[in-house]
Parts: C-alpha cells; sequence; structure tokens
C-alpha cells in the first residue's frame, strides 16, 4: 500500500462521482444511515480546500470534508470514507487527523462535531478530544439537518423532532482545557520517608 493523504483541490474533481459511489454502496452494507451528497456538492469542497483525499497512485481510496455551521460557529467532519480493499489498515484513522488538523486549522474558535453511528469512528473523535453530547449542543442550522434527508433513518430524526435519531452526537469544543497526555511508562516519583535512627551508644550515655 502507498497510499498518501492529501488536501483535495482542483485537480481532484475528477474523483468526485467515484467517491459518491463509495459513500452508497458503504451505507448498503453496513446497512446504516449516510447522508447521501452530490458529485457537484464534492467538487465544491473540494475546490474550497476544505476535504483530504486519500490516494494510491491514482485510485482514490479515502475521503473526507468539512461543513460550516451556524456562521461558522461549528463545524462539521463528515463523509469519512475509505475503500473496502484499503479497510483495517488504519487508514481512516489518518483520514480523521488529517481532516480534524485542517479543520482546527482553518476554523481555530469553532466548534467541531460529528454525528455517526459507527463505533470505531466513535472511537477515533474521542481519541482526538470528542465527546459524546446530546443532539441540543450541536448546530440549531436546520440547513445541516436537511442534509440528513437522504439518509434511511431520517423519518427516526424528523419523529424526535430533530433532538435524537440512531446516530451519537460527538462534540469537541476548543475552549476546553484538555488534560495534557502523559508519555507511556509516567510513574509519578515516590518520595521515601526518612526515618531517624537511633543511636544505640546514647542508651548507656552517663
Amino acid at each position: 500500500m502507498n497510499v498518501e493523504i492529501h488536501v483535495a483541490n482542483s485537480s481532484h474533481t475528477g474523483y468526485a462521482q467515484e467517491i459518491c459511489d463509495l459513500v452508497y454502496e458503504s451505507a448498503q452494507a453496513r446497512g446504516t444511515g449516510i447522508a447521501k451528497r452530490s458529485p457537484e456538492y464534492i467538487a465544491e469542497k473540494m475546490i474550497a480546500g476544505k476535504a483530504v483525499i486519500a490516494l494510491d497512485g491514482d485510485k482514490v481510496v479515502g475521503f473526507a470534508y468539512i461543513e460550516t455551521w451556524g456562521h461558522e460557529r461549528f463545524v462539521a467532519n463528515s463523509g469519512l470514507i475509505v475503500h473496502p480493499d484499503y479497510r483495517n489498515r488504519g487508514l481512516a484513522k489518518q483520514i480523521k487527523h488529517k481532516i480534524f488538523e485542517l479543520s482546527r486549522k482553518l476554523y481555530p474558535k469553532s466548534k467541531i462535531f460529528s454525528i455517526t453511528t459507527g463505533l470505531a469512528v466513535m472511537k477515533m473523535n474521542t481519541e482526538l478530544g470528542f465527546r459524546p453530547v446530546p443532539f441540543s449542543e450541536l448546530t440549531d442550522d436546520m440547513e445541516f439537518w436537511k442534509g440528513c434527508q437522504g439518509c434511511r433513518n431520517f423519518d427516526i430524526l424528523e419523529r424526535n423532532n430533530y433532538r435524537m435519531c440512531l446516530c451519537t452526537g460527538l462534540l469537541y469544543d476548543p475552549a476546553e482545557k484538555k488534560p495534557a497526555p502523559q508519555p507511556s511508562g509516567f510513574a509519578k516519583k515516590v518520595v521515601k520517608p526518612v526515618v531517624k535512627k537511633k543511636n544505640p551508644n546514647k542508651m548507656f550515655k552517663k
């Protein structure tokens, strides 16, 4: 595997339809909801520099993109996909880290959120400092929730007045202080108490 992950640009728009096909095939195989996006929408994200693409030579093997909501108060990392032949190799994690870094660079003050049904995505987000939250802590921009209309579970979201669905909401807030990671093998220094030894000669001193 000789995969390189790039910040997408206009030179990658020819992959837009193939990426949409990968998203659809993944949704069908897993039986879970993934919001549909058009090739034109994917191409726009590439041109704007708001996407990352993983390529093995000329073959597209992974993708993710950025959306902004609520006047850029919120950022969503969306559409994470890996080609079936390249799964279980750590590629999804590399893509997730790349799109997260790009989001922080472009929108350093924005809250980053994700909604997902995938346990692997939840784990990756948690490692980056995301925490699970109710949908009420996510954007209230209805344009975002309208994007879920292509998902097979949209009726569940709609019946619950956009407050819950099968997806889990995850949020990264840059204003929250994150605990500094401890280096591997870290151990607290143990300070032994100083015990004064009695001088046995003093017992016989005249």
